[in-house]
């Protein structure tokens, strides 16, 4: 411990000298560096743990890196604030690559005892923190735009984006290959976001044919920014590229790309825990675009299955109106256990086939028997005028399959005969066929039979009508009746109810008398669940020539 030291001068109180000022306390050994300093900057004594201030020396300057506490003696010995024993404020400053806090003691000659507290790992800690505050704070944002959207491009362009404004100048995301092009993304920091396809090898770049195939690449500080090819640095970077990181997108199991970060010259080159930290927002990245390929790979098989299963749009064929209308049960499915198909004759002298059907059940599986039925009406079609025949074997196809659902379903022979169309309709546990004539009469087909793919053997009656020009054949499914709803919400549609809506549609072409009865059982449904909907009108178009035959008004073909 340094020996206290004294200053002396004398003055005469009483004939007995005094010391104008006493000696200084012993101190003892403070806990921290301590240095009294004058008002000039001159550290007048040290003492304490010194080893953490080399270079300060008593009755010295203090050196030029601890011209901030020589500042701070000067406000702390001019202030005329804090007196009376007042607290000054602490003042912080560092010494060669340490932080410290200085506590100042203003003595009466002046003079500024400072404490110097070192608190570099403090710093340090709290800096620790924030980064990880920040970086928890990134990641959180990063997950919410990454996740926002399953579309893979806008995917890629958040991924550029957020990394070149986190951690780089400029970010390029590289997926893999389709063929012999790469699909690159590229962004710089501020700027905006630019996609493409460019035709280059991944090995002229270090790392990055590794990293497209999910293995680590090397490390930053081995890839010299020199090498790299033109295409990987994006237009708008300030100055050359400095560092250079890459490293893979991990997928659901498969590589999703890679991600390549590029910092210029006037920056730090990319450390440790950067990289490290970079690959744990590349997981979540890769994560995000895997998910967004994948879902576009199973929208574009189901897009593909579905145009098979979907409900064709019908029109005329061989001189008759044809028009049909469908609408699933749950409004985010787009096919379900109602269909209908119209299969025309080889030529306008052999009939159409018009087939209205309606699955057991819901939904996908109930698509998939949907399908097959139609399908296998489709390779019967050479016999469709024997409705009996065609049921036989439909029924025999389902029973030998390995579904244990059965089906509904009505077949329509259509032909036209001059003006007229006639129609040979069977039910096999359908509801009837109605036919609205042009006086507005509705009559019900008095056809019925068995469903097919549940019993061995089919039992059905077939009835044939004629349809006069402007006369309209309703096929539907009970989703139409057994709709549920009204003014209290519980209420049947009903096969009155429908009949009655039927008739007003005298006179009116297919795709209105579709559009009215689809219309007036939106209305009676209004928000409730419902069974789905098929209906198929079959017209026979109206003439502009009439003529009496028989008594009654005839319309005489004239196409």
């Amino acid at each position: 411990m340094a020996s206290p030291k004294a200053e002396t001068g004398t003055t005469t109180k009483g004939g007995t000298p005094t010391k104008e000022r006493f000696a200084a306390a012993d101190w003892g050994c403070p806990p921290c560096a301590m240095i009294t300093v004058d008002p000039t900057g001159t550290a007048v004594r040290t003492d304490g743990d010194m080893e953490l201030l080399p270079g300060v020396a008593e009755d010295a300057p203090l050196p030029d890196c601890l011209s901030w506490l020589a500042l701070a003696t000067a406000e702390v010995a001019a202030d005329t604030v804090h007196q009376g024993g007042t607290r000054r404020p602490a003042v912080a400053g560092e010494y060669r690559g340490r932080r410290f806090e200085a506590h100042p003691t203003r003595r009466a000659n002046g003079e500024v005892v400072w404490w110097l507290v070192d608190q570099t790992a403090r710093y340090a800690a709290e800096e620790a923190l924030t980064a990880e505050r920040e970086r928890t704070a990134f990641l959180a944002e990063a997950s919410s735009m990454l996740l926002s959207s399953l579309n893979a491009e806008r995917c890629m362009a958040a991924t550029a984006k957020l990394a070149a404004g986190f951690f780089a100048d400029a970010a390029v995301v590289v997926a893999p290959a389709s063929g012999r092009r790469l699909p690159v993304t590229r962004a710089v920091a501020g700027g905006e976001v630019t996609q493409g396809q460019v035709t280059a090898d991944p090995a002229t770049v270090p790392g990055l044919a590794e990293a497209l195939k999910g293995f680590p690449p090397v490390p930053s500080r081995w890839i010299d920014p020199m090498s790299l090819p033109d295409w990987v640095v994006p237009d708008g970077l300030p100055t050359t590229v400095g560092s250079v990181v890459v490293t893979p997108l991990p997928g659901h199991g498969v590589p999703a790309g890679a991600l390549i970060l590029l910092r210029t010259d006037t920056r730090e080159e990319f450390s440790e825990t950067e990289e490290t930290f970079a690959r744990l927002f590349a997981a979540r990245a890769g994560a995000a675009l895997s998910a967004a390929r994948l879902y576009a790979e199973q929208h574009s098989i189901t897009r593909t299955l579905m145009r098979d299963l979907l409900p064709p749009r019908l029109h005329r064929v061989h001189g008759v109106e044809f028009a049909g209308g469908y609408r699933p049960s749950n409004a985010h499915e787009r096919v379900g256990g109602d269909f209908y198909d119209v299969h025309p004759g080889p030529t306008a002298a052999d009939p159409s086939l018009v087939v209205l059907g309606d699955v057991c059940g819901k939904g996908l599986e109930a698509a998939v028997l949907t399908g097959k039925i139609r399908n296998t009406l489709q390779a019967l079609m050479p016999m469709a005028d024997d409705h009996e025949r065609v049921l036989q074997l439909l029924n025999g196809a389902l029973l030998n399959s390995d579904n244990t659902r059965f089906a509904t379903l009505v077949l329509a022979s259509v032909l036209r005969a001059g003006n007229q169309v006639r129609l040979r309709l069977t039910s096999a546990g359908h509801p009837a066929p109605l036919v609205v004539r042009n006086d507005g009469r509705v009559e019900e087909i008095p056809t019925h039979g068995s469903l097919v793919g549940a019993l061995d053997q089919v039992t059905a009656r077939t009835v044939g009508t004629v349809l006069l020009p402007g006369e309209t054949c309703l096929l539907y499914t009970d989703g139409i009746t057994e709709a549920r709803g009204g003014p209290l919400g519980g209420e049947l549609f009903g096969d009155e109810r429908l009949k009655r809506a039927l008739s007003e549609c005298a006179g009116m072409p297919g795709e209105a008398v579709v559009e009215h009865i689809r219309m007036l059982a939106a209305q009676w449904l209004g928000d409730g669940g419902h069974d789905d909907l098929a209906v198929v009108a079959i017209t026979a178009p109206p003439t502009t020539h009439l003529t009496a035959v028989d008594g009654h008004t005839r319309g005489r073909y004239t196409a």
